[in-house]
């Protein structure tokens, strides 16, 4: 680089702050909302937000989220809504050649005035609106209005309308009081805010991302694409795309790109700009690169880039972003098994570890930056390398997205369309093809974006779910399909084409072949035969497929979580009132719970003890589905389980229940997705002890096999050294006879461990079903130390303790870095607790349960 030019530079960048620029003014704030039918009475209201939290803030309301209150809230989606606000125009902005007005997000039907002029009709939630409003501001006073006109009455008419009815699985219409008129699918809006079954119906409207004035002079950034063409160790190849924004022609500007870092300049480009939309292309080279890893593979090394817009010696623009260096490829070959469905992260076959993410709350605008920050350190903790963001859901917030960069989490991406049919031709057609690029251009740069997904199961509902059978009008049916092929097949995959063409695309999930249902051999699998269809959870360590990007087992939350939406203690039963408002999966749904916990596990004495055991039995469900996924690599290369958040409380197949309290089933996969994995599985008399690394270097270390009684009597142990081959799977075969002796598989404990020197890997594996083992009462010892923030819990017992569960009662303000674990008779495990609560508190408080104690 020529010296000069560095040096100008340098004194540029150091006085950047200070030029401003493009010119922001927020309008978040002075808003006041009505019904449209009260003609007098103003309430304040927040923004960004929706009608119903700004009525519940007003005491309007009940919290729908307690109790059986969503049904008293169901008037509100029927009324048309008028918020308002009166702002003066910041001499700063007003001095701009260019004002446009914002709205990041509007749900979703939306008429906006200001100053009394029609600027915007809004009419899809996904969509930004951007209106130029220069000629109609004041220096002050101006008036912004928008009409929320109810999604309910505008889109009742064209489900009215229609000589036949849109398949759509999961509106819960009937809750709504609209009898069977789904009408979800007509709206450009988050499905799961109709109802789902794990989620209640709240349609909700309102201005539910931020809003404000944006000013500018001669030319500024629109968009900034970077993308990664090749990548290894010692060299990079980055494209870089622009659109710039120009009053008119100019042929003394420049591009200058800066690591922010450093303050080094990395790349520049003389322009000539026309009036209008420019595009600006170009390459830069990266010698030894840091580049992006997922969890587990390595450091999410990211680059923070300046990119300064200059004419002569004015800057115009500058905008930063964030990138990482990487290259995601997924690979779908064939091969003797069928056709592989895989990520290859720079060349590194990658088994994805993860689950699948819903909205973190029905009404959006209250996902706070450290609700977001906690779901995604769950999710790293946890050792997944993947989420699956769900298409009944929402494109998430750029927040999630800079978190899942920063943490090595890469994001399998759905457009919004799940499990119905939609009436995709014409305006609307349309209307997603601007919110598919909207969505792609905002989202291509993150290098946490794995693959866009075209929808979720619609195109099994449609061969498996008999929705092709249903529609004996072959017209009609002929007609569903060519909407589904030109929004899936044609529209979609062409424009992640065009404005991503780094990426992968996949139509559906699952997804295996275009004229058919999806064959587990062949790509993607959602296994539910185990839940929905009621099958055995040894299923799971017997079936097969490429990826499983779904499956999942219920439980309810935890008991202070019931507390919340249920404190009425006398509605303590799976089949009340209250307890069936939060279980959406319908009344079979607990009675299933009830049935497969019984099925396997002894009783459990009351209410509380029911609800830890749900939790159990649900991870010890999932953890035979993770560990047997992870035993078939490489056949099988991903495992993605339902679901890793809930958006209100309620029972489901979460992880984490809506507090972010972890369930047992989040603990139990933390330690099935950890780098290594010992697992061990019974054949009749053969046991088979699987050690699965996901290491890119052979591991070399002792594996142990010891069996006892549940007094701690030890029967066999059994000790090799072994090497596991790198990114690999070893497997060591015993016969029941060298591990049990004459014990009975009622009678005794097979632990298994493998250490590699510095790190222990353990697994805990009984031989026959709990309901069938006779469990000691255990006599703990538990002891706490530390200091607030940093305590340690030891606890030691006499007897084998399964399921051990530590609590501090009546206190929200804990976490325990392990928990629902199997304690050994006579070792001593200690536990981190992190908590602000003095030590008196902690000791006093804290309590603990198992499986043997919840069943006496």
């Amino acid at each position: 680089m020529n010296n000069r030019l560095f040096i100008c530079f340098i004194a540029l960048f150091q006085t950047i702050t200070s030029l401003g620029a493009v010119e922001k003014q927020q309008l978040n704030s002075n808003w006041k909302f009505r019904q449209a039918r009260s003609l007098v009475t103003w309430h304040n209201a927040s923004v960004p937000g929706t009608v119903h939290t700004d009525l519940l803030s007003n005491g309007m309301i009940p919290d729908p989220f307690i109790g059986q209150n969503e049904r008293q809230v169901q008037w509100v989606d029927k009324e048309d809504w008028i918020y308002r606000s009166q702002f003066d125009l910041d001499p700063t902005v007003a001095k701009q050649d260019n004002v446009n007005l914002v709205f990041e997000g509007l749900d979703t039907y939306a008429d906006v005035y200001l100053n009394d002029s029609l600027i915007v009709k809004a009419n899809n939630m996904f969509r930004r609106w951007v209106s130029p409003v220069r000629d109609i501001l004041k220096p002050s006073g101006n008036v912004l209005k928008i009409y929320f006109h109810s999604p309910l009455k505008v889109d009742l008419p064209k489900f009215e309308a229609l000589p036949f009815q849109y398949d759509c699985g999961n509106d819960q219409s009937e809750n709504g009081g609209i009898f069977d008129k789904k009408v979800s699918i007509f709206a450009r809006k988050a499905g799961y805010h109709y109802g789902w079954d794990w989620g209640p119906r709240l349609v909700t409207s309102g201005i539910w991302r931020p809003v404000y004035l944006e000013g500018w002079n001669n030319a500024k950034i629109d968009d900034i694409y970077v993308y990664t063409v090749n990548a290894s160790r010692k060299a990079a190849n980055l494209g870089i795309e622009l659109s710039v924004n120009s009053n008119a022609q100019s042929d003394d500007c420049t591009l200058l790109i800066a690591n922010k870092t450093d303050g080094t300049l990395i790349g520049h480009k003389k322009l000539s700009l026309t009036k209008g939309d420019n595009r600006v292309k170009l390459m830069l080279d990266i010698k030894n690169p840091r580049l992006w890893w997922c969890n587990g593979l390595g450091k999410p090394n990211l680059y923070d880039l300046e990119f300064l817009l200059k004419i002569g010696k004015d800057t115009l623009d500058i905008k930063s972003k964030s990138i990482g260096i990487r290259k995601i490829e997924l690979v779908r070959e064939e091969d003797p098994d069928g056709r592989s469905f895989y990520f290859k992260l720079n060349g590194v076959p990658v088994f994805a570890k993860g689950a699948n993410y819903i909205p973190c709350d029905n009404f959006l605008p209250r996902v706070t930056d450290s609700i977001y920050a906690r779901t995604i350190n769950d999710a790293v903790i946890a050792n997944m390398n993947m989420l699956r963001v769900w298409g009944g859901g929402i494109y998430e917030n750029d927040t999630f997205y800079d978190l899942c960069d920063r943490n090595g989490i890469m994001v399998w991406q759905d457009f919004m369309f799940a499990c119905s049919l939609y009436p995709a031709e014409g305006e609307m057609l349309e209307n997603i093809r601007q919110e598919a690029v909207e969505n792609i251009c905002r989202l291509r740069s993150h290098p946490c974006i794995a693959l866009w997904c075209g929808n979720n199961e619609n195109l099994e509902a449609w061969y498996n779910w008999g929705w092709k059978r249903r529609y004996t009008n072959q017209g009609v049916a002929d007609l569903l399909w060519k909407q589904y092929d030109d929004l899936y097949h044609q529209l979609l995959p062409g424009l992640v084409a065009e404005y991503a063409p780094d990426a992968f695309y996949t139509p559906s999930s699952p997804f295996s072949r275009k004229d058919g249902s999806p064959e587990p051999h062949r790509g993607d699998f959602h296994l539910w035969s185990v839940w929905g269809g009621g099958q055995p959870v040894d299923l799971y360590n017997h079936f097969r497929s490429r990826f499983f990007s779904e499956y999942g087992f219920q439980s309810f939350p935890e008991y202070s979580t019931v507390m919340k939406y249920a404190p009425d203690t006398t509605q303590h039963y799976i089949d009340s009132d209250v307890m069936l408002s939060h279980q959406r999966g319908g009344a079979t749904a607990n009675k299933r719970i009830e049935k497969y916990l019984l099925d396997s596990y002894p009783r459990p004495s009351n209410f509380k003890s029911f609800l830890y055991m749900t939790q159990v039995l649900q991870g010890d469900a999932i953890k035979t589905a993770m560990e047997a996924h992870r035993r078939n690599k490489p056949y099988c290369m991903g495992s993605l389980f339902w679901q890793h958040n809930d958006c209100w409380p309620v029972a489901s197949w979460s992880s984490r229940d809506y507090y972010g309290n972890w369930k047992a089933q989040h603990y139990f996969a933390k330690k099935a997705y950890r780098d290594i994995l010992v697992s061990t599985l019974m054949s009749n008399d053969t046991v088979r002890v699987y050690v699965v690394s996901d290491r890119q270097l052979p591991t070399t270390g002792t594996l142990t096999v010891n069996s006892m009684s549940h007094d701690g009597t030890q029967v066999a142990k059994i000790s090799k050294k072994i090497k596991v081959e790198k990114d690999a799977v070893k497997m060591i075969e015993f016969t029941k006879r060298d591990l049990f002796k004459d014990g009975t598989d009622a009678s005794l404990i097979v632990y298994t461990s493998f250490t590699d020197g510095a790190t222990t890997y353990d697994n805990t594996f009984l031989p026959t079903e709990h309901k069938n083992i006779q469990f000691l009462k255990p006599h703990v010892d538990l002891t706490i130390s530390g200091t607030p923030g940093n305590y340690q819990v030891t606890v030691l017992s006499t007897e084998f303790v399964r399921a051990m569960c530590l609590k501090i009662d009546g206190c929200d303000d804990y976490f325990f870095e392990d928990n629902y674990f199997d304690l050994l008779p006579g070792k001593k495990y200690t536990i981190k607790l992190r908590s602000t609560l003095p030590l008196e508190t902690v000791k006093k408080k804290l309590s603990w349960t198992s499986i043997y104690n919840s069943t006496h």
